[in-house]
């Protein structure tokens, strides 16, 4: 169950930011007004900047669950999930320290960085007797020889 609640969240979070991002390549003025901050003007190209930061991110979210498979996706995913959740939480503390809307700070920005620190969790925890049971099932049973 926390399995699929982690790359659920990888998913959306992928999904979520590559439209962000696209969006403010296509209308940067419509959403820089919704970051939390005074917007620059349109032509301003730190707002393409961030757009295609954004389209980055989430392609590579979306990428490692798409390609990597085996016993080592879930703790990569979960440990990209983690990185990656220091861009909403950077943005939350540049909105907040910025006299910028909390609402867009904490409602949005730091709610994504949780968001993702739960999924994060979800896919890094591990109950030690479940991972003891797996290896041993992988290796077989320990044999002494005296």
């Amino acid at each position: 169950m926390r399995t699929k609640l982690g790359y659920a969240i990888a998913g959306a979070i992928g999904v979520g930011i590559l439209g962000i991002g696209a969006w403010f390549l296509a209308d940067p003025a419509g959403a820089g007004a919704g970051f939390g901050v005074p917007a620059p003007p349109a032509d301003d190209p730190y707002l393409a900047v961030k757009g295609v930061r954004d389209v980055g991110a989430g392609l590579v979210m979306l990428t490692l669950l798409a390609a990597v498979r085996g016993p080592d996706r879930r703790r990569t995913v979960g440990l990209a999930l983690l990185a990656f959740s220091t861009i909403p939480f950077g943005d939350a503390v540049i909105v907040l320290s910025r006299d910028g809307s909390p609402l867009a700070g904490l409602g949005v920005h730091g709610a994504t960085a949780a968001i993702m620190v739960v999924g994060a969790g979800a896919l890094l925890s591990r109950s030690r007797g479940r991972q003891e049971s797996r290896a041993q099932a992988l290796t077989g049973p320990e044999v002494i020889v005296r």
